[in-house]
Order: C-alpha cells, then sequence, then structure tokens
C-alpha cells in the first residue's frame, strides 16, 4: 500500500531542489506518498542481469548476431530515466555479437518535444556512451525521414523515423510509470510516440482517443492506446527493451529487459502496486509536486494536474484548487509540441473554445495538452505557484502566485478558508484513488473524462 498521513509541514519538489511550506490556519492537510520500497542495491549490476536474463525473448545476444543496423531508441530529457544504466548492457550484448559500434545509432525520441542538447544527452547516457556512438534526434516533421509502417483506423498512415524502420533490429528503454493515455508508460511507446509522426501522435492524443473510456490512467487492459501502440511496435519489430520502475526519489527500485510487451506487463504490475494509493474523498485544494526535469515548461508540469483530475475519480472536487509549484524557466516550452500548446491555451473563449475547437476540428500534436487541460479547467481553478514568467503563465489560463505560501492563501479565498488540502510531493507518480463516492456531479465528469 502507498502511504497517507497527516503532518504539520510540507515539503514538495521544486526544480532540483525543494521547498517547504505551511497550512493557513483553518485548513486542514494530508500527504500522500507512494508505497516505500527499497531502491536496488546495486543498479547497474540490476541493469547487466535484467539483459542477461531476458522476459519473453531470447538473449540479446542472439537476437543481435549477424545483424548490421541497429537502432536504441532511448527517451529525451522530459524523462527522468536512467538510460545512462538501461543503455550500456545492451550496447555491451551488441558488442558480444559481433555488432560494430558504426552499425549502431542511438536515436533520441523527443516526439514533438525540442531536440535534446549534448549536455542533456551526456547526463542522459553518459561521456563514454556520446562519444562512442552516432546519436540523433527524432525529427516528427521531417519528411524524408519518415516511413509508414502499419495502417490505422480510418486508414491513418503510422509513420516512424526511418532509423527504426529500416533498421534490423530495434531496441529501446522506458521507464514505467503512469501515464495519462498509455495507463503505464513504458514497453514500445519510446519508439511508437517517440519516434512518431504528426499523424501518429495527433490519432493516439486526439480527443477522441482521450474520450474513450478504457483511455485511462494505470490501466493497460482494454485500454484503446496501449493498443495502438503495443500493434505499431509490434508492426515496427521492436524486439527488446529494457525499462525501469522508480521511488519517489528517482531511484531505481525494478529493472527488467526482454520483449516489450512481456517486460511493460511485469513492471506496470510491480509500478500499480507502488503508486497507487486508496483517499477517503476528494479534496478542495491540492499541492501537485513536480521537481525536475518535468517542471522546466509548462507544457510537462501541467500533467500533473490533469493526472490528478483524471484518476478513476478526479481526486479535487469542482470547484476547488490545483497548485502547482513550478518554475517553468522555459515558460510553456521550446519544442513544437509545446508552442502548439500554448497557442491553443491562448485563443479567445477560454476552456470551452479549446474544447469545442479540438473535438470539431481535431488538433495537431502538442494541443491535445490543451485539450486536456481544459478539461481541467472547466472544473477546477489551477495556480502556479512560483514561475519564472508569471505573466505567460497568465496568458495561458492560469492563476499565478509568487511563492506556495501566497498560493493557498490565494486557494483558500475560492474555497473557503477551511478547505481540506491533499499534499501529494510526486503528482506523476502517486495516484490518488478516491474511496467516497463524490457528489452527483463529480460522479458525472468523473465517468466521461
Amino acid at each position: 500500500m502507498a502511504t497517507i498521513s497527516d503532518i504539520g509541514r510540507y515539503t514538495v519538489p521544486f526544480d532540483r531542489g525543494t521547498v517547504s511550506f505551511n497550512l493557513p490556519s483553518g485548513m486542514t492537510g494530508s500527504v500522500v506518498r507512494s508505497r516505500p520500497a527499497a531502491p536496488l542495491r546495486d543498479p547497474v549490476a540490476a541493469a547487466i542481469g535484467a539483459v542477461a536474463q531476458p522476459l519473453g525473448s531470447s538473449p540479446l545476444r542472439a537476437l543481435a548476431t549477424g545483424k548490421t543496423r541497429v537502432c536504441i531508441a532511448v527517451t529525451d530529457a522530459t524523462r527522468a530515466c536512467p538510460d545512462h544504466l538501461l543503455v550500456p548492457p545492451m550496447l555491451a550484448e551488441l558488442a558480444a555479437a559481433g555488432v560494430p559500434d558504426g552499425a549502431i545509432t542511438i536515436l533520441v525520441a523527443v516526439g514533438m518535444h525540442r531536440a535534446s542538447t549534448d549536455a542533456e544527452k551526456v547526463e542522459k547516457l553518459g561521456p563514454d556512451v556520446v562519444r562512442r556512438y552516432r546519436i540523433v534526434d527524432h525529427d516528427a516533421s521531417d519528411e524524408g525521414n519518415l516511413v509508414q509502417v502499419a495502417v490505422g483506423p480510418g486508414g491513418v498512415p503510422f509513420r516512424l523515423n526511418r532509423l527504426v524502420a529500416e533498421a534490423d533490429l530495434v531496441l529501446a528503454t522506458g521507464v514505467v510509470e503512469p501515464h495519462q493515455y498509455a495507463g503505464y508508460s513504458g514497453g514500445g511507446k519510446t519508439v511508437v510516440i517517440g519516434c512518431g509522426d504528426d499523424a501518429t501522435i495527433a490519432y493516439t492524443h486526439g480527443p477522441a482517443m482521450l474520450d474513450l473510456p478504457g483511455t485511462r490512467l494505470a490501466r493497460l487492459d482494454g485500454n484503446p492506446f496501449q493498443e495502438a501502440v503495443r500493434r505499431v511496435a509490434r508492426a515496427a519489430h521492436v524486439a527488446f527493451v529494457t525499462n525501469a520502475v522508480l521511488d519517489d526519489d528517482g531511484r531505481p527500485v525494478a529493472i527488467a529487459a526482454g520483449a516489450p510487451e512481456a517486460v511493460h506487463d511485469h513492471l506496470a504490475a510491480l509500478a500499480a502496486d507502488l503508486y497507487t494509493v486508496p483517499i477517503p474523498a476528494q479534496a478542495d485544494i491540492a499541492v501537485a509536486g513536480i521537481g525536475y526535469p518535468k517542471d522546466a515548461n509548462l507544457y510537462q508540469a501541467s500533467r500533473a494536474a490533469s493526472y490528478l483530475q483524471f484518476a478513476p475519480v478526479p481526486v479535487v472536487r469542482p470547484g476547488g484548487v490545483i497548485i502547482l509549484p513550478a518554475a517553468c524557466p522555459e515558460g510553456p516550452g521550446d519544442g513544437a509540441g509545446e508552442r502548439r500548446f500554448a497557442e491553443a491555451m491562448r485563443q479567445p473563449g477560454g476552456p470551452d473554445r479549446v474544447i469545442e475547437r479540438a473535438r470539431a476540428e481535431g488538433i495537431r500534436p502538442g494541443e491535445q495538452r490543451a485539450y486536456v487541460m481544459a478539461r481541467v479547467l472547466q472544473d477546477v481553478d489551477v495556480i502556479v505557484a512560483g514561475a519564472a514568467d508569471p505573466e505567460v503563465v497568465r496568458s495561458l489560463g492560469f492563476l499565478t502566485a509568487p511563492t506556495l505560501d501566497d498560493a493557498l492563501n490565494q486557494a483558500g479565498e475560492i474555497t473557503g478558508p477551511n478547505a481540506s488540502v491533499l499534499v501529494v510531493p510526486h503528482a506523476l507518480l502517486t495516484l490518488p484513488l478516491v474511496q467516497q463516492q463524490p457528489t452527483s456531479s463529480a460522479t458525472i465528469q468523473a465517468r466521461h473524462i
């Protein structure tokens, strides 16, 4: 079981550090954390051992024998995935199989986000890997480097980076944690979404997909998004993945390698036990901790609010407030998807217009985050505390406060001074599950979001 407790002073992540605060007089608070789990004593050895004993797959060395074009898709800087632990054991097996360094390309799966910097590549993969191997950032808009690998419903073409489509061995890394669309991230998602084109991302992230009842946090079975990801991963012949589950402090607690679906199913079961926690009732206010790297921009940081409200029952009652402690030094974000998110959020008409337009006209990749946040903002206010550029944040329809103390006072003016406050230090990992039946309006929302 994850844990819920009452304490006097609260601490949540902020950038690479933390920030502490007390509740205003009259407010009552609880903190919800993922279940304590012992971090791997020797994560390097664990990663090597996972690759040596794969789940549902032949040994990687056997898969790699005779291969001349190998692509390893790795996560980008917005994911707290320990690629520096996961990639070297796979490279060692490729070398043991006789695959030369020049036959291997590491593809950074940025999706619609910005390209990674040299410093980020080094931080993610380590200097030795960066120095020794070819590393390329995916570009979802580069038509010359996109190849169709499958056809989806209604003839939607699923296209992936040519380096994936034309490789004779495709590998990937990933972190398994709650995901708003996929249920849990990991498995083949790094390849299918992180290395996909505009149409693939638009189809899988559009309003029609999100509005399906099976597209839910912490759900794999019957999840149409997950079914699409797995179908395309099979078509792309993703052969082998190494994935990790992390604790609230970003330390690996489990690592598995092997066939994408076998690894994903195994680690998702562990993640469900680690991350889900029952809470007695909806809260008036939630403080949703984020931390680095997700709080670098509003596109990523806003996930903390939508994760809480797209839980099986929304965590905050209608008319309540979610507080996001996030400096967002990159503003909305620098990638094409982040820019589209900002443009959609700024259009006249507020959340209702964002939703209406998305359902009537569809979305471009990145605009799905605007659709999701518009759904959230229809029911609760979101205050971003500590934003580097509050004016930019406000232009997207969010409230701002200079500090968490100010944000809580502002929230109290909205909800009333005797509000219940739920503090979720790691809101992108810990998934609170409301036990008490909410009011009728909240029940309706929970059924349709």
